[in-house]
C-alpha cells in the first residue's frame, strides 16, 4: 500500500518525471526517425515533462502501481518499414524504462560499494536507497503495463504486427471497439483487488531484485515512499 505522506509524493512525483518523459521521448524519437514527422510537429521530440505529462495519468501512479502520459501522435503510413517500424516505435518506451531500471539499479549496487553507508545506515535503508527503488519499480511496472497486449496501450501495437493479416485486423478492430473498456476494467479490478500487484507490481519487485541485488520492496518501507 503506498503512503500518502507529503514527502513520499513529492519523492514519487521526481521518479515520475523521468520515467514518463523518457517514455514518450522514446516513441517520439524513434517513430521521427522511421520517417515520420507527426510527433515532431506535435512538439513531442522533447524531454520538456510538461510537453508529456497528463494529468489524471500522473495522479494514478501516485495512488495506484500504475500511470501514463499523453500518447505521442504517430502515423504509421509515413514509416518506412510500416510493420517493423511500429513495433520498434511502440515498443521503444518501454525498452526506455527498462534501461532506466538497469541505470538506477547499477548505481545501488556502486553505492553499496563505493559508500555503503548511503544505502543501508544503522542496519536500515535510507531515503537514498528508497528513492533509487521506488525509480526502478516504476520504471519495470511502466514497461510491463505499456506492453499489455489492450488499446490503447503500445502492447497491442506491437501484437498487431505479430499476427497474421486477417487475425491482426480482427484484433484491431476489436481493440477499436472494447479495447478502451477492457483497460478501464483492468485498472478498476486492480484497484479493488490484488490483480495489479500479481501482473505488475510482484513482477517489478522481483525484477528490481535481480538488477540491484536488494529487496526495493523493503527500501521503499524503511524509507517511507511506500
Amino acid at each position: 500500500m503506498m503512503t500518502l505522506d507529503p514527502q513520499a509524493i513529492i519523492i514519487r512525483l521526481l521518479a515520475l518525471l523521468p520515467a514518463l518523459t523518457l517514455h514518450e521521448f522514446a516513441h517520439a524519437y524513434t517513430a521521427t526517425r522511421a520517417g515520420d514527422p507527426t510527433p515532431s510537429a506535435a512538439g513531442r521530440v522533447t524531454l520538456n515533462p510538461l510537453s508529456h505529462l497528463d494529468p489524471i495519468g500522473t495522479l494514478a501512479i501516485i495512488f495506484l502501481p500504475i500511470g501514463w502520459a499523453k500518447p505521442v501522435p504517430v502515423n504509421p503510413a509515413n514509416f518506412r518499414n510500416p510493420g517493423r517500424d511500429d513495433i520498434i516505435v511502440s515498443a521503444s518506451g518501454a525498452v526506455s524504462n527498462i534501461a532506466q531500471a538497469i541505470f538506477w539499479a547499477l548505481s545501488i549496487r556502486l553505492l553499496g560499494i563505493l559508500a555503503p553507508g548511503v544505502i543501508i545506515s544503522q542496519g536500515n535503508y535510507t531515503l537514498v536507497a528508497g528513492f533509487l527503488s521506488f525509480m526502478i519499480l516504476i520504471n519495470v511496472a511502466l514497461a510491463i503495463f505499456n506492453l499489455l497486449p489492450v488499446g490503447p496501450l503500445d502492447g497491442h501495437h506491437i501484437l498487431a504486427n505479430l499476427l497474421p493479416f486477417p487475425q491482426s485486423q480482427n484484433y484491431l478492430l476489436f481493440n477499436r471497439q472494447y479495447g478502451m473498456l477492457m483497460l478501464i476494467g483492468i485498472l478498476f479490478l486492480g484497484s479493488m483487488t490484488r490483480l495489479l500487484g500479481y501482473i505488475i507490481v510482484l513482477p517489478a519487485v522481483l525484477t528490481g531484485y535481480f538488477l540491484a541485488g536488494i529487496d526495493i520492496s523493503s527500501a521503499m518501507v524503511g524509507s517511507g515512499i511506500w
